[in-house]
């Protein structure tokens, strides 16, 4: 990493950063160029990260994740653009997290938990609570991906 000087490697910060986030970029291997698709998400932290999210059993995303489940991926936080009267310069204060991992399709048995996590990671939908039809789960796509690396880089607000 370029600037070392905004490079978190506490993974307790690291957590407090992805849950600031709102949508989570997936990259996926589509040939001579990389497919790169915006997703809501969900997470759960314990002896790893894993980041949830859905989709249709169709499309580009649905088949480009069955051809090749590795990813790379990135979701961040624009805080404010700071202008620096002294220096005339400006800057913007972030948070990114970046990372790679492997999907995995859920089972209709798993599907119901990472949805769980996937509604507990929003505001307004954390007390939601829905009733899945069976055809609703069968016609819905949900991952895990489980992360393998991960980095985080924060220009904070002064």
């Amino acid at each position: 990493m370029r600037r070392a000087d905004r490079e978190v490697t506490d993974l307790n910060i690291i957590y407090e950063v992805i849950r600031r986030c709102d949508v989570l970029r997936l990259g996926l291997y589509d040939g001579e160029y990389p497919y790169i698709v915006p997703v809501n998400f969900g997470y759960r932290f314990d002896e790893d990260i894993i980041l949830y999210f859905h989709g249709a059993k169709a499309g580009k995303k649905y088949e480009l994740i069955k051809k090749n489940n590795k990813c790379s991926f990135e979701m961040d936080n624009e805080l404010m653009i700071d202008l620096l009267y002294d220096s005339k310069s400006v800057t913007t204060r972030y948070e990114s997290v970046m990372g790679k991992g492997i999907i995995r399709e859920l089972d209709n048995e798993d599907k119901i938990m990472a949805l769980n996590y996937l509604m507990s990671s929003y505001e307004k939908t954390k007390d939601f609570e829905c009733g899945l039809s069976e055809s609703v789960l069968d016609n819905t796509a949900v991952y895990e991906l489980k992360v393998s690396s991960i980095s985080c880089k924060i220009n904070p607000v002064k």
